[in-house]
């Protein structure tokens, strides 16, 4: 297969000839502003160069108010909670973060937020009580319990210790938490303190996710809340069987050595139990999920009556998903309602949804091929498939039972944009709700169809406006209209948009790919390119999408280079055959779409073929070795962020989903290693990773660093002392780019 696809590599220019290459600028006009270069100083520094973006959106349960997380125009990265009264539009700051107090986060909290992709201070996170009188606001490992009514903040009597993972009850009677392992509640009506459980310690956790459902399965929390407060289904995770390790967090002024257990792929995962403890008795009800234990529990959540509680049960190879409802009134095994298939993998989501008004349930499936939503019964039949076509939906954002509409974003209209449109609940055409060109992310009021529009595009940086059922504009939350008084105004005139267009794979698959020419182009000359990969499943570069990620793209447009992106086979939004490629084989089909990638870019007269470099982070990272050391014909360099290069050192949940069990696909795993390639290694190799990555261990980099060494080949490299796998931090951050810079400047161009 490889040899097929060198020799047919060779007669790439007259394909890319030959096919229709669609270029365009997807409807968005040349930025106007200021022509100030932009300096990697600047990238990242305060005020944000995106202006105000609000993060943490949302509506009021009465709809009154809308409330968002701000950062200061000194400090983007600390955060206050702002509100915008509806009625008026008058917005004002609702609580400093300065009124909480400070501490240093705890060793649990610090991961979970990693997870998260969370990274700042002040107020990160708050929940709405029910009756819209009151927010409750984690900060530092307290809780604080904030009127509306008159404007105080108090910290609530949680005890000693850090508490984490806090929510507020369904009515907002109570308040929950996790705390050293422990799930505990507090009645805020008399301020008792309640342990719900006791065995938490070492290896046993109650009410807390496990590693792999927070970095794998977007499964943040171990508890759940049943609608009418009395009850909570919650995990009990038993990690004893996980293998240990001690890892090196290696910092600035020293070595933490951190005792982490780690599920690395065909090794064991934790083990996981399901119950429902009472709140009034603290009995407690142990779910039966079935005799084989090697299991995923992915998803947890109750049905609207509080009697009838949902799991989904997950195999461990990832093939077969469960949709299982158990009614806790008797003492019956749980019923397989739903199941889901497939002879590679079954891709896990979050629309599952219980309708409130009739014993029915929405459910996302993509056993047509692309990720559509289907209408079911409570006891699986199904009534009626709600959207077809070959496009992906996104996710359900409101369902609106009394109007009888389904809400969703997906990739209809354009698969380089995401829209938001709703299809009736009987079923019916599909309609757009949602007009401008880009990328929208809408957040409904809990009860009524009135959104916010969380919008941004290449051309705008992220705005926030309120609309109403159809779409309709009612008032700006945050226009961030590039003006004089923006941040990004001064380098606005020289702000580059792409051309986007397609090619083709070697099974004719499309390959969406964007395209960004320097500041200044003269198509009469020849710029050097950098290609920049991420490559892996569940991710998409080739959007009309604001990313800060793009910021150092607009700086190397400015230095003189092309920069290329183009969403290889395996990346999400195309459905399962485009996904699909690369089971048990990763680094093949991706690197061969990346050569295809480079073929069309050789057929560009202004391309300078021999000068083209790859640049990515996390699997990013591992396509550019990949992509450097398999096609060195094709890449004169590489930057590596962060890579995974030896997969049996990656976890369980994410690996053995593409790659299966290592005990049953050896070979797969060893082809889609780095280090057997390290042989073809020929120069131009630039390597770095965070010290204290718990994500992608840093020993995946040690590796190949070694393994190069043994060769005898030159390479560069910068370990950063006490970064995550996140590299966060303004000073990392302009450091690192600082280097990429002055290597691709002395790669591509001396």
């Amino acid at each position: 297969m490889t040899k097929k696809w060198i020799s047919s590599a060779l007669m790439a220019v007259p394909m890319f000839l030959s096919q229709s290459v669609i270029a365009s600028q997807v409807g968005l006009a040349q930025p106007a502003g200021g022509n100030t270069p932009l300096t990697i100083e600047r990238l990242y520094a305060s005020p944000a160069l995106a202006g105000s973006s609000p993060r943490g959106l949302k509506l009021s349960p009465d709809g009154k108010l809308v409330t968002y997380l701000a950062g200061r125009s000194d400090d983007q990265y600390l955060y206050d909670l702002w509100q915008m009264e509806v009625g008026t539009g008058k917005q004002q700051i609702l609580l400093n973060a300065d009124r909480l107090k400070s501490a240093e986060l705890s060793d649990e909290e610090k991961a979970r937020r990693e997870r998260q992709r969370i990274y700042g201070q002040g107020i990160m996170e708050y929940f709405w009580s029910d009756d819209s009188q009151a927010i409750l606001i984690p900060a530092s490992g307290a809780l604080y319990y904030y009127s509306i009514v008159d404007g105080k903040v108090a910290a609530l009597p949680t005890g000693e210790g850090f508490t984490t993972d806090a929510k507020l009850s369904p009515k907002g009677n109570f308040v929950s938490f996790v705390r050293d392992q422990n799930l505990y509640v507090l009645n805020l009506k008399n301020n008792t303190l309640t342990a719900l459980t006791t065995d938490g310690g070492g290896a046993i956790k109650n009410g807390m996710a496990e590693f792999v459902a927070q970095e794998e399965m977007d499964r943040m929390t171990g508890y759940w809340w049943a609608p009418d407060e009395s009850a909570i289904a919650f995990t009990r995770i038993d990690e004893s069987g996980v293998e240990q390790v001690t890892r090196n967090e290696i910092y600035a002024d020293g070595i933490k050595l951190t005792e982490q257990r780690y599920p690395y792929a065909g090794k064991n995962n934790a083990t996981i139990e399901l119950a429902v403890v009472n709140i009034n008795d603290r009995k407690v009800k142990w779910i039966d999920i079935g005799d084989d234990k090697d299991i995923y529990l992915p998803r947890v959540k109750w049905l609207p009556n509080s009697k009838l509680l949902s799991f989904q049960w997950q195999s461990r190879d990832q093939q077969t998903l469960d949709l299982r409802i158990v009614d806790l009134r008797d003492d019956e095994a749980p019923v397989t309602v739903i199941r889901e298939q497939s002879d590679a993998w079954v891709n896990l989501n979050n629309d599952l949804h219980f309708l409130k008004k009739q014993p029915e349930l929405i459910w996302a499936s993509e056993r047509d091929g692309y990720n559509h939503l289907y209408l079911f019964d409570l006891q699986g039949r199904l009534i009626r498939q709600l959207t077809r076509g070959d496009w992906a939906v996104d996710e359900v954002e409101f369902i609106d039972e009394k109007q009888g509409w389904v809400y969703f974003t997906g990739r209809k209209a354009s698969v380089i944009e995401k829209h938001l449109f709703r299809v009736p609940l009987k079923g019916g055409k599909v309609e757009q709700v949602s007009e401008r060109s880009g990328m929208h992310s809408p957040v409904f009021a809990d009860n009524q169809a009135v959104y916010l529009d969380y919008f941004n595009s290449l051309a705008q940086p992220p705005q926030i406006s309120l609309h109403g059922a159809k779409g309709e504009h009612l008032a700006w939350v945050e226009q961030n209209k590039v003006d004089p008084s923006h941040p990004l105004y001064p380098f606005f005139g020289q702000w580059q948009l792409p051309e986007f267009g397609q090619i083709k794979a070697e099974d004719a698959q499309a390959l969406q790919y964007r395209l960004f020419k320097p500041t200044g182009f003269d198509a009469t000359k020849k710029y050097p390119v950098v290609v920049r990969v991420y490559g892996g499943p569940h991710a998409q570069l080739v959007v009309n999408s604001w990313s800060e990620h793009d910021y150092f793209t607009q700086y190397l447009l400015q230095q003189g280079f092309i920069v290329f992106q183009l969403d290889n086979r395996g990346s999400a939004h195309r459905g399962t055959q485009f996904e699909h490629v690369i089971y048990k084989r990763l680094g093949e089909a991706e690197v061969n779409d990346q050569k295809a990638g480079v073929d069309y870019l050789r057929s560009l007269s202004y391309v300078d073929g021999d000068n083209i470099a790859i640049y990515g982070h996390s699997y990013g990272g591992y396509m550019a070795l990949m992509s450097l050391f398999k096609a060195p014909s094709h890449f004169k360099a590489a930057i590596s962020g962060a890579p995974v290069t030896d997969w049996s050192l990656y976890d369980t949940h994410y690996t053995e989903r593409y790659l299966s069990h290592p005990e049953s696909n050896a070979e797969g795993y060893e082809a889609s290693s780095v280090l057997p390639y390290v042989k073809d290694y020929q120069s131009g190799l630039l390597m770095y990773h965070g010290m204290a990555d718990d994500n992608v261990l840093f020993e995946n980099s040690t590796r190949v660093y070694k393994a190069l060494q043994d060769e005898g080949k030159l390479f560069q490299m910068i370990d950063y002392p006490g970064s995550k796998h996140s590299m966060r931090g303004e000073k990392v951050r302009t450091h690192l780019y600082r280097s990429l810079a002055d290597f691709l400047e002395k790669q591509l161009k001396h």
